[in-house]
């Protein structure tokens, strides 16, 4: 595996790079357009709407693989020498009169090529004031940086918060910087940015507990100390990963890799082989959020790894 202190070197600098990327230009509402993929999950009407795109750079996709095995993937992934995109896949959940979201992307505080979820609502005839509930995986910019506007006005103003308790224990420790490194000093600036805009109507949740019925916490630590999961009953059972999986190709062929952006890498292995082996196991269907849009399929076990299948 590559240096750790190298890694959260390039997490600082693509912070900083990123941190002052524009959103999209919002899109007039529309009819619901046809190409957002639609599927229904038991009591769950689900569409996945995509938030755009961020690069990654090879050496935090692929810190174990040889300067070999880089290049291939990397070219299977559509990159280049500098990195690869991966897509930014968000669950737009009805559930009776609830209209949920499980993150909101990256808004104004990330990568440029970010940032579209709510011109993309807008074709789908949703306002900002129709979501109810946003429910944070965890809280690096690409997941809740669309939290608040430009202005720093709430974008979802009707909405309620979800964070795991371990999450918000994590980022908002007020001895937060003293006690990591300087590396992640930023992404704890933007996970106060967004945890304290909503704290008035935020929720600490812990695994074990439903968001609405039906809707389960997983606990699946390690990318973040407090990351967490979603599991929708009905139809064999839903796994919303996160980032606990952070890619289709990668990580399941090589479950034994690890990821550059993981806080906690060796407690993030654990979790995500957790996750293919019981989703490979059970037969579950997974929604991953860095995934090939739409970012729906299974595992499938084939040899020392697993093989993602298109549902």
């Amino acid at each position: 595996m590559s240096d750790p202190r190298a890694v959260l070197l390039k997490r600082r600098d693509l912070l900083s790079a990123t941190a002052a990327a524009a959103a999209a230009a919002m899109l007039p509402p529309a009819v619901y357009a046809s190409d957002f993929h639609r599927l229904k999950h038991g009591a769950f009407d689900i569409t996945v709407v995509s938030d755009g795109f961020i690069t990654l750079p090879a050496e935090i996709l692929l810190p174990d693989a040889t300067p070999e095995e880089r290049q291939v993937i990397i070219q299977r992934l559509g990159g280049d020498v500098q990195g690869a995109p991966v897509q930014a896949n968000i669950p737009l959940i009805r559930y009776g009169d609830d209209l949920m979201l499980v993150d909101n992307g990256s808004g104004t505080n990330f990568q440029a090529s970010a940032g579209k979820l709510a011109a993309n609502l807008k074709t789908l005839g949703i306002e900002p004031e129709d979501i109810t509930k946003v429910v944070f995986t965890h809280a690096h910019p690409d997941h809740s940086g669309a939290t608040t506007t430009s202005d720093g006005k709430v974008l979802y103003p009707n909405a309620h918060y979800f964070v795991s308790r371990a999450e918000w224990d994590f980022w908002t420790d007020k001895n937060f910087e003293a006690k990591m490194p300087q590396a992640l000093h930023g992404f704890a600036q933007g996970a106060q940015r967004d945890l304290f805009a909503v704290r008035d109507r935020l929720k600490l949740v812990k695994p074990g507990e439903e968001i609405v019925p039906g809707m389960l916490v997983l606990d699946t630590p390690g990318h973040t100390p407090g990351h967490i999961s979603i599991e929708l009953a009905g139809d064999g059972n839903l796994l919303v990963t996160g980032d606990a999986c952070t890619n289709d190709v990668i990580f399941f062929e090589h479950p034994s890799w690890h990821f550059g952006f993981d806080t906690d890498a060796e407690t993030a292995l654990k979790s995500r082989q957790m996750l293919l082996n019981r989703a490979a196991s059970e037969k579950l269907r997974m929604l991953g959020y860095h995934w090939a849009y739409p970012g729906i399929g299974y595992a499938e076990r084939r040899g020392s790894g697993y093989a993602f299948v298109k549902a």
